[in-house]
């Protein structure tokens, strides 16, 4: 007995070391400082915060653990989602020139925009699973065009490091077909680099030109108008604020920026990309609309609820307050997205199109509805839509406090 003691007890010791060399060591090296640069109302030296306050984790029921724990065994009550969405993938055109605009929804929060003779993709994930080393939420959705049917890709606009959002295999697989202009947030181009793609990364404020000879920082350029246009542009991006967080792994976070972004076309009207965001002060649309009025936005209504009834965390919009961002943005037209491909939280799988469209009929505005994955659309040239009722927050969740609200899981 004594013998077998023995060696137990050593390898009970030898579980110990290791463990506490893990919770002191292992972070530590999974920490990266993916940028340096003098502190800002937004980034202290170090780690990046919002301005607008940084907002408290989403409660999760029996913490963190619990939840993953939960998550991974199925043993959650959340409402079932289906195992595979049925998907047709598109083959898009080689170009759209002129003034046309056709949108096909790839799924998550990754959209290929074809107008003007450009090519853009957001947020570009590929990955069967969101998450490190193959963890993670699996897709339920395939992709809506297949990676290797894109056409070639001349602007891709990656707002933050998450993994459902920062995809290293398709960004290195883009990078090496098209060496496309890559344009993210501070920090998101040295994770970017790991794929051996180049990226410019811009702080809030930030702007960069694609023109005939490639893509250049034009955030001080003094060739350009009063209007941010600069000669010879074919498109010009301006990083913009939104609100949210970012990290790899547990121990880097806010290393690097997040952030949302207008793209500035010569006719039609702008783009903008919401990435992934809360509603923080509820500014920031306003700051983006400020750049021109915008054509067609892409915003996340999806990832909201954590627990039974919650309608928004602080580093994810619900469909009630992306349907005030619709609003306060001006857009003629938005596609919800960050829904119906990867369940990262408690939502039905359909809950988050039919609470928008309950939102939207609260706010009287029109332009804002669900688009099926793989189908291509096009978007009208800009016109200024129906603004409907300007609605603060707490009026948009009082209209929305119906039994049929209440009764969406």
């Amino acid at each position: 007995m004594a013998r077998l003691i023995r060696p137990l007890a050593g390898l009970l010791v030898l579980i110990v070391v290791v463990v506490g060399l893990g919770a002191t060591i292992v972070p530590r090296f999974l920490d990266r400082l993916y940028y340096r640069g003098p502190p800002t109302d937004h980034f202290d030296g170090a780690r990046f915060v919002n301005p607008d306050r940084d907002s408290p984790a989403p409660t999760l029921p029996g913490g963190r653990a619990g939840f993953f724990w939960r998550q991974l065994t199925g043993s959650d009550g959340r409402p079932r989602w289906p195992a595979q969405v049925a998907v047709t993938p598109a083959r898009p055109a080689a170009r759209v020139d002129g003034d046309r605009m056709v949108v096909t929804w790839i799924g998550h929060a990754t959209v290929l925009i074809q107008t003007q003779g450009l090519n853009i993709l957001t947020d570009p994930i590929y990955a069967e699973r969101a998450g490190p080393l193959g963890f993670g939420p699996r897709r339920v959705a395939a992709p809506g065009v297949r990676l290797v049917d894109l056409p070639r890709i001349d602007l891709i606009l990656v707002s933050h490091d998450h993994y459902d959002h920062l995809d290293l295999a398709a960004l290195g697989a883009l990078w090496r077909r098209d060496h496309p202009a890559i344009v993210t947030s501070l920090g998101n181009d040295s994770v970017i680099g790991q794929a051996g793609a180049r990226a410019l990364g811009l702080d809030w404020g930030g702007s960069a030109t694609i023109d005939a000879t490639g893509l250049h920082d034009t955030s001080r350029d003094p060739r350009c108008d009063p209007d941010g246009w600069c000669p010879g542009d074919r498109a010009r991006v301006f990083v913009t604020r939104n609100h949210h967080w970012g990290s790899r792994w547990f121990s880097d976070r806010n290393r690097a920026l997040w952030s949302s972004f207008v793209v500035r076309l010569p006719r039609g009207g702008n783009l903008f990309f919401a990435g992934d965001t809360g509603f923080g002060d509820g500014l920031w649309p306003g700051e983006a609309a400020a750049y021109g009025p915008i054509r067609f936005a892409m915003i996340p209504i999806g990832a909201f609820r954590f627990q039974p009834g919650q309608m928004a965390s602080g580093s994810h919009i619900g469909p009630a307050e992306a349907a005030l961002i619709h609003q306060r943005l001006g857009a003629a037209r938005s596609l919800p997205i960050h829904w119906g491909t990867f369940r990262l939280s408690y939502e039905g799988y359909d809950t988050p199109p039919r609470m928008l469209a309950a939102a939207m009929r609260c706010s009287g505005g029109d332009g804002f509805a669900a688009q099926p994955i793989g189908v291509p659309f096009e978007v009208p040239v800009y016109a200024p839509p129906a603004r409907g009722t300007p609605m603060t927050a707490p009026e948009m969740m009082r209209c929305l406090d119906t039994p049929a609200v209440r009764a969406l899981r």
